[in-house]
């Protein structure tokens, strides 16, 4: 399976696509009034396929005949969407974790339906079938095999975007190099290699958040409704470059670690606890996507890419020696000396030299023995 994404082009006709949308969060809002309502009369969840029976009853009616402009298997699809919200809130509250219920959501906010049979030749030149009606869209590459899935979504700056899900199969490419590496994520450097490069830490809403605090206060002092408007859409435009400029990052950094080694050893990132100590930093590095956009391209370049225990202390351990010294702890502390072997280190070359270590054990099958304070391996 592969999926393409495309934009489409603005046009007045594109209103439709963006009232079909609102349609698709009031019927959303609708099945979870249902639940609410069904959970508060008998104490039980709602099952979906009563919930689509009773939808599919409801659009013959007049008073619900509007939602017959989005095709019925989209209807199905969100009942989908509110059944597994529901199934995942009531698991949490099995596992005792903190969770809340799916809420109503506000219809001009709501972003996205889609829906699964799409028919044939639905794409002809760089126009594409959407629920009866042709759109033109940017069509930068070719679409593969046969779609299986569509899906209409728009941003907060109101443009339209189609994914089209197809049974492509993707094609692997050879890794270019067998080289292993250890690297280790940072503040000031985002990825320390074992073999001391660095990369440095972008931090690209750092840089642009005196822009976005002026159109903040922007925001906040208008008061007619175009004015309003026309603020909101500059703001949210900023924040769309922010995040274009932070997952372009991502990849072309993924793309060239991919290129240049066969197998890549990580950490696991405790992000949670990270963002308690340093909140906005954490996010505006984007540890958890680049990760995912590095499994995402190391599978199609067939490289290995292999995570080490969350709470392996990588830094505080001598790769020379093992001797784990607990004064490292301390992030003030850049450089160290072991004073087993006296080797000097650079805490984060260190702790990528560490990690790779024990990336290359797990990758072996060996057993990595774990190294108490003031041992020696």
């Amino acid at each position: 399976m592969r999926t393409y994404c495309f934009k489409l082009y603005a046009s007045k006709k594109n209103q439709n696509l963006k009232n079909k949308i609102n349609i698709a969060g009031i019927i959303y809002n609708h099945c979870v009034a249902l639940h609410k309502r069904y959970y508060r009369l008998f104490h039980k969840s709602l099952n979906k396929f009563a919930l689509q029976k009773h939808l599919n009853k409801l659009k013959h009616r007049e008073k619900f005949s509007y939602w017959n402009q989005i095709p019925s298997h989209a209807i199905q699809d969100i009942t989908e969407r509110v059944s597994r919200a529901y199934k995942l809130f009531f698991e949490n509250l099995k596992r005792k974790v903190k969770t809340a219920p799916p809420r109503f959501q506000k219809v001009k906010k709501y972003k996205s339906f889609s829906y699964n049979m799409v028919g044939k030749n639905i794409i002809i030149g760089n126009q594409i079938k959407i629920a009866g009606d042709y759109y033109k869209f940017f069509k930068s590459r070719e679409v593969n095999g046969s779609i299986k899935l569509l899906t209409i979504k728009r941003d907060s700056l109101g443009d339209l975007y189609v994914y089209v899900v197809s049974d492509e199969s993707s094609k692997i490419i050879e890794a270019r190099s067998g080289k292993i590496v250890g690297l280790d994520f940072g503040l000031k450097t985002f990825l320390t290699s074992s073999e001391g490069d660095h990369i440095e830490s972008p931090l690209f809403f750092r840089k642009s958040s005196s822009k976005i605090k002026k159109l903040s206060k922007r925001l906040s002092r208008k008061k007619s409704n175009s004015h309003h408007e026309r603020a909101r859409i500059e703001l949210a435009r900023a924040y769309k470059k922010i995040y274009n400029q932070r997952r372009d990052f991502h990849y072309k950094t993924s793309l060239n670690l991919c290129r240049e080694y066969g197998v890549i050893c990580l950490e696991t990132l405790n992000l949670k606890g990270m963002q308690r100590l340093w909140g906005r930093k954490i996010s505006d590095l984007g540890f958890y996507s680049f990760v995912q956009i590095l499994k995402y391209e190391a599978f199609k370049h067939n490289v290995v890419v292999i995570e080490i225990p969350k709470y392996y202390p990588s830094s505080q351990i001598c790769s020379q020696c093992g001797y784990k010294n607990p004064e490292v702890k301390d992030l003030r502390v850049r450089s160290w000396k072991c004073p087993e072997c006296a080797a000097e280190h650079d805490r984060d070359i260190n702790a990528a030299k560490n990690i790779l270590r024990v990336g290359a054990s797990t990758f072996r099958g060996d057993d990595v023995r774990p190294v108490s304070a003031g041992s020696c391996c």
